[in-house]
């Protein structure tokens, strides 16, 4: 119920800017805690409006569409900017779009990135020099590509006039953490209720990896052990070593991946390292010397020897089709003469055994 206020409130102006690949989930919470700020308190807090980058409705996966209330563009004048996308997609004007985004950002008091909006955001030179919080899917790569910002792990960062958040469940936490610090930890309390939240996270909290955090999954040794891998993946560590510093023994420590896993903790570090290895083939420009040193791996022979016992093709071979793929397609970077960073694909979980 809406507490009746006779002072009147300041209106912050919010673009939300939406960047397909989206969808529901990675709108709707945004718009929704704005809007139940307003309900909730009585005044109207926030005015908002979504912007698409041509003024056409946003299309959602599953096939729905967000309307646009406008372009995004230079005309765009707001307090508080959102730039929101769940994978990073160059489409036909992003360039025009990356200078406006610079010059939009530059003037407008608080700027976030959603999500792969963070890349976006980074991209337009608006995140040097700030904590950023990234989705632990291209933690490893935006930390390369983008040296001069301050890359944690956290499920949101809020820094001076840049915010950031990794997306998913994190929306709603930070969403409300937002509004809680302009208009009160009670708002946003009553916020959560509203919608069903339980306790709020605050911005202190690490992202945890979804595929072994699942509800119902969850098992804390576990889930230090992943962190201590994802942590180590030039220098890795032991299966002793991983086990004294998660406070378990080694037989324990294996049990727990078998369980949960279905894997020996050995075996699903190689996939992890061999993942990232494949993501800094496809994505970057080092060579294969490089990336093997950089996940971990003693030679270039050894390296190579893992990378096609686990996925088919030599390190090499797996760079060559990609850059083929790529030319073959005609959007590619290398044939556009394209050379600005790109966020990896979506990671999958290393083989755990199972498929």
């Amino acid at each position: 119920m809406a507490r009746p206020s006779s002072s009147p409130a300041r209106t912050t102006q919010v673009a939300i800017v939406a960047l397909p690949p989206v969808s529901m989930s990675g709108v709707g919470p945004i718009v929704d805690a704005l809007n139940l700020a307003n309900e909730i308190d009585g005044r109207a807090l926030y005015r908002w409006q979504v912007c698409s980058w041509d003024g056409r409705p946003v299309p959602l996966a599953g096939g729905a569409h967000w309307p646009a209330d406008a372009a995004f563009g230079d005309a765009v004048s707001c307090d508080w900017l959102i730039i929101v996308s769940e994978r990073f997609q160059q489409f036909a004007d992003y360039r025009l779009f990356l200078a406006s985004l610079s010059r939009v950002g530059q003037r407008t008091p608080l700027v976030t990135g959603i999500h792969h909006g963070v890349w976006w955001l980074a991209m337009a030179g608006q995140l040097s020099g700030y904590r950023v919080s990234v989705n632990w899917e291209t933690y490893q790569q935006f930390t390369e590509q983008f040296e001069r910002s301050i890359v944690t792990q956290q499920i949101f960062e809020i820094d001076r006039d840049r915010a950031t958040c990794a997306g998913g469940q994190a929306t709603v936490d930070f969403m409300l953490a937002m509004i809680g610090r302009e208009h009160g930890p009670e708002l946003a309390e009553r916020i959560a209720d509203t919608m069903g939240v339980g306790t709020l996270r605050s911005g202190e909290e690490r992202q945890r990896i979804p595929f072994v955090t699942a509800p119902g999954e969850r098992h804390p040794r576990l889930n230090d052990a992943l962190l201590l891998m994802e942590a180590n993946i030039e220098d890795p560590l032991t299966s002793d070593e991983i086990a004294g510093l998660v406070g378990v023994s080694r037989r324990q420590l294996e049990r727990l991946f078998r369980q949960y896993l279905g894997s020996m903790p050995s075996k699903y570090y190689l996939g992890l390292r061999l993942a990232k290895a494949r993501t800094q083939l496809q994505r970057t420009s080092k060579s294969v010397v490089q990336i093997s040193l950089a996940c971990g791996f003693s030679s270039a022979a050894h390296f190579s020897n893992a990378y096609r016992e686990r996925f088919g093709v030599t390190p090499r071979e797996e760079r060559r089709n990609w850059i083929e793929k790529q030319h073959g397609g005609g959007v590619g970077a290398a044939r556009a003469g394209i050379d600005e960073p790109r966020p990896a694909a979506m990671i999958e979980p290393p083989d755990a055994g199972g498929g």
